[in-house]
């Protein structure tokens, strides 16, 4: 019972634009990012207060969330095979490679160049 209400929480928090929403393949993990501290503490207080719902957070070793867009979608697939211990999806099902450095970002750019890295999820707008 009370995973539904964290996952309810959790969802609506982040519908809000409280933080982004990540799910992480195989288990369903589900990964919540925020641009600092006070972010998690604030949707941990409301997770309790407003969802009876106590969680915790565990730090992840990510650098930024990149978006993947490509116009060559074999190439994509691999590289989404190939790195798939840090590729997330967005709450739209999109994925999302969790850069776990500044350093592995510009390797991953340079090593494929037919694959855009945004660092936004604010692209889908402008190809819609």
């Amino acid at each position: 019972m009370r995973s539904k209400q964290l996952e309810k929480g959790i969802r609506q928090l982040t519908d809000e634009g409280v933080a982004q929403l990540f799910t992480q393949q195989p288990g369903n993990k589900k990964i919540v990012g925020c641009v600092g501290d006070l972010q998690f503490d604030v949707i941990r207080y409301r997770l309790e207060h407003e969802y009876g719902a106590s969680c915790s957070f565990q730090t992840i070793q990510a650098h930024k969330a990149c978006w993947l867009t490509s116009t060559d979608p074999a190439e994509l697939a691999a590289f989404i095979r190939v790195k798939s211990m840090q590729i997330v999806q967005d709450k739209d099902g999109n994925p999302v490679f969790m850069a776990p450095s500044a350093y592995m970002l510009e390797l991953e750019k340079r090593n494929n160049p037919s694959i855009t890295f945004h660092t936004t999820s604010e692209f889908k707008t402008a190809q819609a």
